[in-house]
């Protein structure tokens, strides 16, 4: 197996937290070899229902393409890309070095994978294999497997079908060529207060205050990521 190996020591290698659609990429907080991410987190409503719902997005990692400069100011340089690990993750092996202190509020922790093709970007949540956030250290494997019922394709928001959509989980496991991302989801999104319109075809937080106590709050702690891609 080939392996790429995170470990935090210097930068984030490449690693980033995400603001805003409009505000874009925040940098993690990196400090004694871990990448930190902590609440309040962002809203991504892009994936609003009649899509798969709400997420937040802890932990982003380009996987091919140039990055900008203002992403490599927030994340330095990206080791993936530069150590052409490639963008082909069916049956690769993910472990993550984690702990942190979290109110889940019924979410979990996903792993999610991108890919855009024909113009439309879709995303695979591997909902079948969550992570789990606890007090102590700990290594936790999922495995890309193809396999459907082990994923939850993202789809889109009524509005953003031009762009996201649903394209085969062996599509994008074999050429998930966005990125990947650490995620909570399902979020508990409800307004604070009475809104005029269709709860969905709204954007919380733009459109209308939510109730933050219903949304996971907290810290995770990133010691290491491992890779590993199958001969």
């Amino acid at each position: 197996m080939r392996t790429y190996v995170e470990t935090f020591d210097d930068d984030a290698g490449g690693w980033f937290g995400w603001i805003s659609n409009s505000q874009g990429p925040r940098a993690l907080e990196i400090r004694d070899s871990f990448a930190i991410s902590r609440s309040p987190w962002w809203i991504d409503y892009n994936h609003a229902p009649p899509g798969a719902g709400y997420m937040h997005l802890l932990y982003m990692l380009f996987t091919a393409g140039a990055t900008g400069e203002h992403q490599r100011e927030v994340a330095g340089p990206n080791r993936y890309i530069a150590g052409g690990f490639g963008t082909d993750f069916t049956n690769t092996r993910i472990t993550l070095r984690l702990k942190g202190e979290l109110l889940t509020r019924g979410a979990k922790l996903h792993l999610l994978c991108q890919g855009v093709h024909d113009g439309i970007c879709t995303g695979w949540l591997l909902t079948g294999q969550p992570f789990e956030v606890t007090s102590d250290w700990s290594e936790q494997t999922v495995t890309c497997v193809p396999d459907e019922q082990q994923w939850t394709c993202l789809g889109s928001r009524h509005d953003r079908s031009d762009y996201y959509g649903r394209t085969p989980l062996l599509t994008v496991l074999g050429d998930a060529n966005a990125d990947i991302l650490l995620v909570l989801c399902p979020l508990d999104v409800a307004p604070m207060g009475p809104i005029t319109g269709d709860l969905h075809t709204l954007r919380p937080e733009r459109d209308y205050p939510v109730w933050r106590s219903r949304l996971p709050e907290g810290y995770v702690m990133l010691d290491e990521v491992r890779i590993e891609f199958p001969d």
